[in-house]
């Protein structure tokens, strides 16, 4: 593992040793991210929940030399693609094809650093999951039932659970949907609900009865139990919430509908018009995104060494709505198949919430993610996010709260010192970093405080504590601020020059730690620092080369103008 480095490049102990394989070699880890449903503009609040996470995940993991494998893609097999499609007067196809190009813009604009981003809709994807359906149908995990599902006698069809809305019974919300509730974040089967009523015509459904394959979670109670009471480092929200399924016993769950769009049921046991449900399939993408990029690399089966390889880590961010489907179905689903790593960890944060209300791309609640990328730099939006994550509760967010952060901390504290070093190593050195001297014990102390900086960092983030760590990086640059407010460089130009100069020199150095610290979460100004003070490779600090030379530097981040926030309404859909 790369290791820190002293300003005299002398070897210290491992950044985060957990990250490591058990023989000590880079590890794999699996950095599985939700998919986003190709049904409408995601939001900032999705950005929050799993995407930025993932990212600054990732880029650190890479950083330190561990073998990362980012994946996911839109899924575009759910109902709200059909109900999109049906309001719209267009195919879910035409749908599709216009939020899977948007996200993939939205991705690039934000530096999200996939190493496969794809969707549900590729034979790959069907392949992979006929084959899961197939293992699982014979080992008796999957049968055949004959059940009562909701029938819509107006539009004559049998309705998938996303068109069903009505009262949920546990938090009394009125527009639960018959899969989930929104509001309190249940997992739902439509019967559950009061008074539902047909997304499509607005009718009362009747049940009818039709034969279904049926996913038996029930089969693994005992063995998901066992697993979830050996998790160690997990959020309390996520295993409570998964152990008080297990307590409440598990049921088997539908995994066919009555549906012409999704993928078709490898078996025709059933006749025609049935789908395998999306809830079933979307979680195989993991899998099936991995072995795509394998393929890809002309190694087809390099996907086991993240799926196989005992010292592999996989991490799964996801929002806490999709808690179970991560923690208690895919896991099952992995044990029923045999030989597959079960998640490592599934770090599911919490709510974005806009005045109260969960961010909801559909009910229109929050700014969407092109919304906030033309409000806001893209490395800007990335920090002010991060540090707001909803990793252990709900996090409330404005556009005003954002441009506050941008320019009360990113623009005041890390862009003004990064500004203030370079513009006096170009008035006082000459635009070239200078030679550092012997320094004195407060500008090795200061060197110090940052390498032990990077080393709290890398520890918070591998833990996913995410905003923990970007308070580290941010208090060192506030550090190296007060170091030069105490040692004046500026005066000591004039009266000592060869000081002014360990100071500057001290201070360079201080600059690239830091830069370090927050690669992960600000990629385009790191990338733009490479090009100034030069790259940096590794988890470590390393001196600026002396003779390098400095041009008049620009301010690094743009302070967001508050007068064009004039006439936003924080809450409200753009």
């Amino acid at each position: 593992m790369t290791g820190l480095v002293s300003p005299g490049r002398l070897a210290r102990a491992p950044v985060a040793s957990v990250t490591m394989s058990s023989n000590g070699v880079a590890r794999p880890v699996l950095v599985a991210v939700a998919w986003p449903y190709a049904s409408g503009s995601r939001h900032l609040g999705h950005l929050a929940g799993a995407y930025l996470p993932a990212d600054v995940f990732a880029r650190f993991q890479r950083r330190v030399g561990n073998r990362v494998l980012m994946v996911s893609g839109s899924d575009v097999h759910g109902t709200p693609i059909t109900v999109r499609a049906d309001a719209d007067g267009v195919t879910p196809n035409d749908i599709v094809d216009r939020y899977h190009a948007e996200f993939v813009d939205n991705w690039e604009r934000l530096g999200i650093s996939w190493d496969r981003y794809t969707s549900t809709g590729t034979d790959n994807h069907a392949a992979v999951t006929h084959d899961i359906f197939l293992r699982l149908l014979g080992k008796g995990h999957i049968d055949k039932r004959t059940s009562d599902q909701y029938y819509d006698e107006e539009a004559e069809r049998f309705l998938p659970d996303r068109y069903i809305e009505g009262t949920c019974p546990h938090c009394d919300y009125t527009e639960a949907r018959g899969d989930q509730c929104e509001s309190c974040g249940r997992t739902l089967d439509p019967e559950e609900l009061i008074n539902p009523r047909s997304k499509i015509t607005g009718s009362e459904p009747v049940p009818r009865q039709t034969e279904h394959f049926f996913l038996r979670l029930s089969d693994f109670q005992e063995s998901l139990g066992d697993w979830l009471d050996s998790r160690e480092g997990w959020r309390a929200h996520v295993l409570n919430f998964s152990k008080g399924w297990i307590e409440e016993g598990l049921q088997d769950r539908a995994i066919t509908r009555d549906l012409d769009w999704g993928i078709d049921v490898p078996v025709d046991d059933l006749g025609p018009g049935k789908r395998i449900y999306v809830w079933f399939e979307a979680v195989i993408g993991y899998l099936s995104a991995t072995k795509e990029w394998a393929t890809d690399q002309d190694d087809p089966e390099a996907w086991r060494d993240w799926w196989e390889n005992p010292d592999a880590r996989s991490v799964y961010f996801i929002g806490k709505d999709n808690i179970p489907f991560h923690t208690i179905i895919w896991p099952a689903m992995l044990q029923g198949y045999g030989g597959l790593n079960l998640p490592t960890d599934v770090p599911a944060n919490q709510y974005v919430t806009f005045r109260g209300g969960k961010a909801s791309a559909s009910r229109g609640v929050g700014l969407t993610i092109d919304e906030g990328l033309d409000l806001f730099e893209p490395d800007a939006l990335r920090y002010a996010l991060a540090a707001s994550l909803p990793e252990q509760s709900d996090t409330e967010l404005t556009v005003n709260e954002i441009a506050r952060r941008i320019n009360e901390e990113l623009v005041a504290t890390w862009g003004n010192l990064v500004n203030r070093v370079l513009s006096m190593v170009h008035g006082t050195c000459g635009g070239v970093v200078p030679p550092v001297g012997e320094r004195a014990r407060n500008d090795t102390a200061l060197l110090a405080d940052v390498d032990a900086a990077l080393e709290r960092v890398a520890a918070h983030i591998d833990r996913v504590e995410l905003r923990a760590g970007l308070q580290s990086g941010m208090a060192a640059a506030a550090a190296v601020n007060a170091y030069l407010n105490a040692t004046e460089p500026w005066k000591a130009a004039r009266d000592d020059p060869e000081r002014a100069r360990v100071i500057l020199g001290t201070a360079l150095s201080a600059v690239n730690g830091i830069r370090v610290c927050l690669s992960p979460y600000l990629p385009f100004s790191n990338a733009a620092l490479d090009g100034i003070l030069g790259p940096v490779e590794g988890w470590c600090r390393t001196e600026v080369e002396p003779g390098r030379p400095i041009e008049r530097p620009s301010p690094l981040f743009a302070k967001v103008d508050p007068t064009t926030l004039d006439g936003l309404v924080d809450d409200e859909p753009g």
